[in-house]
């Protein structure tokens, strides 16, 4: 514990950034690396989901996704269940360059209601697709439309939000008690952010398969500033980590997944994030680099249209190569961003490790 003047005291945390890998065992082939990723009754090639936002996943970036191993999320709050063809919008917001302007525009846009045929519209193409499906939704839309997910026959109902807690407490329509909920639905529920070993473990115990850990968005929201909200990722994978260990003796053997949501923005940061503990990673950024991301390079969170408290700027990217070669390369940039499965591979066998629970447990050094 650290003394901030006389009556404050913080503890030390660390961002992927802080840390780095030790390689200490012998070094193996990529072609022995296992990447592969279970969760629930699904086996992904890889353990990367797509984060839900409008300037990475549509129907068909979803769909594609998927046919490359991984697991696509799609907003259900987002332009593609506010409109049936959202193209023209997200043009305009491609040719805006003001942030103050492009803010008003973007509550303007984002202020249509959400309809529930087009979030079964839109699941059921991706089901059409032979994909895996999954769609996320805030803690306080998740009560109003859940059902039309679960009708949907979606795989994953992911509930994302700055911060998620086992009993949202409001008025009216804005109380979600998760155990509840999650109890009550019929599809495995993934559920964040949260940042502390007590969070955690208190969404563990609603029933949930996975957590996100961290507030989500990377670059693309400036939640410190605005709410003086921050989380140091490392330090909160490591803790929720610890979370599911002491989850699984209380539950007698429950297991349930920690999924990095934040602050991977290249393949080094995901080898880190999987190094402290978690199972998997959400990642955004790196896929608005892709010529087929609906953002057009502009990259934005749901904080960035927040009707009263907007606390997130686009973000623009130039475009690098396809969504497949973002994903598995080849890459032809230095800084990864490309060939995001590939330099985790390289890492792990680097490092000496073939599955992806072995890594878990290598050692890390502070920079």
């Amino acid at each position: 514990m650290y003394d901030i003047g006389r009556s404050k005291r913080a503890t030390r945390a660390y961002s992927l950034d802080d840390i780095a890998l030790i390689p200490s065992r012998r070094t193996r082939g990529t072609e022995m690396v296992n990447l592969e990723w279970r969760i629930d009754a699904l086996t992904f090639d890889f353990p990367i989901m797509a984060a839900p936002m409008d300037s990475v996943m549509s129907p068909a970036t979803a769909i594609e996704f998927g046919r490359l191993g991984g697991l696509g999320v799609l907003n259900l709050e987002g332009l593609w269940t506010r409109y049936e063809d959202p193209t023209p919008y997200l043009e305009e917001l491609a040719g805006l360059g003001d942030d103050v302007a492009t803010t008003r525009r973007m509550q303007e846009i984002y202020s249509e209601p959400i309809k529930a045929e087009l979030i079964t519209a839109r699941m059921a193409e991706i089901r059409a697709a032979g994909v895996p499906v999954a769609g996320s939704l805030s803690p306080k839309n998740a009560s109003r439309f859940s059902e039309t997910v679960v009708n949907t026959g979606a795989d994953f109902f992911v509930i994302r939000g700055t911060t998620v807690s086992a009993e949202h407490v409001g008025s009216g329509d804005d109380v979600l008690d998760l155990r509840k909920f999650i109890y009550e639905l019929d599809v495995p529920v993934i559920v964040g952010g949260c940042a502390t070993y007590q969070t955690a473990l208190h969404l563990m115990r609603t029933g949930a398969a996975g957590v996100l850990v961290g507030f989500g968005g990377g670059a693309a929201h400036t939640t410190r500033q605005v709410l003086g909200i921050e989380v140091s990722m490392a330090s909160a994978i490591a803790d929720v980590a610890e979370a599911r260990r002491d989850y699984m003796d209380e539950s007698g053997g429950r297991y349930v997944h920690v999924i990095a949501d934040g602050s991977v923005g290249h393949s080094g940061d995901i080898a880190k994030a999987i190094a402290c503990g978690a199972d998997a990673v959400m990642v955004g950024s790196p896929l608005a680099r892709a010529t087929e991301a609906p953002g057009r390079g502009w990259h934005w969170g749901a904080e960035a249209w927040h009707a009263d408290l907007p606390r997130g700027s686009r973000v623009h990217f130039e475009p690098v190569g396809t969504l497949a070669e973002v994903l598995s390369g080849p890459s032809r940039v230095p800084d990864g961003t490309m060939n995001l499965v590939g330099g985790l591979r390289q890492a792990m066998a680097t490092t000496g490790y073939s599955e992806v629970k072995e890594f878990q447990r290598i050692e890390l050094t502070i920079r």
